[in-house]
């Protein structure tokens, strides 16, 4: 099933979200959902916030960027061929190398993108979707990706990473968002 997602302006966006266990009722639909929703709203990662859940839970799906690469891009991104996966309870222990910049966008801030400076690798302990324990240290643009969603689950937003006038700047484009003004082919939650 496609579930709406959530719109900037609503508080889910801002909460650090808590560990789940095992137990938790319907992960496996709510994972299935996820993944549908994502692939839906053409996204390459989307965090359980996004769609309403308070919880440290998100998929994402580097291969896609890579799919898409024309042959002579494919050496500005040496960590291919991606990575697709289930994040359940993600802490990240390590951010390591150069910070380099890349335009970011958001599935909950459509239509705004901005350029966001990250580290080149990320060292994040998870759980997959059969609740596996993994430690794994990911690349380049998949670093990213997972770097994205990891700050939806700890309450923050791309747009948080930009200078303060750029960011001023996109107020009114921000406050249409919050107020449902904004026109997109997928589904949306917007703050009451």
């Amino acid at each position: 099933m496609i579930l709406p997602i959530v719109a900037y302006g609503c508080p889910v966006l801002r909460k650090v979200c808590k560990d789940i266990s095992q137990d938790y009722p319907e992960l496996e639909k709510l994972i299935a959902d996820m993944w549908e929703t994502m692939y839906n709203s053409n996204g390459v990662g989307l965090a359980a916030p996004q769609v309403n859940k308070e919880m440290r839970l998100f998929v994402m799906d580097s291969t896609q960027i890579f799919e898409n690469l024309e042959d002579d891009e494919q050496d500005l991104y040496p960590d291919g061929p991606g990575y697709k996966g289930t994040f359940i309870n993600a802490h990240v222990t390590k951010i390591e190398g150069k910070e380099w910049s890349y335009n970011e966008g958001c599935l909950s801030i459509p239509k705004i993108r901005e350029d966001v400076l990250r580290g080149e690798s990320v060292t994040i302990d998870y759980l997959d979707e059969n609740f596996q324990p993994f430690t794994k240290t990911f690349n380049g643009i998949t670093a990213r990706v997972i770097l994205h969603e990891y700050d939806h689950i700890d309450g923050k937003l791309f747009i948080d990473y930009i200078k303060p006038l750029k960011r001023t700047l996109l107020k009114r484009k921000l406050m249409d968002i919050s107020k449902g003004k904004i026109s997109v082919d997928y589904r949306m939650l917007f703050p009451k």
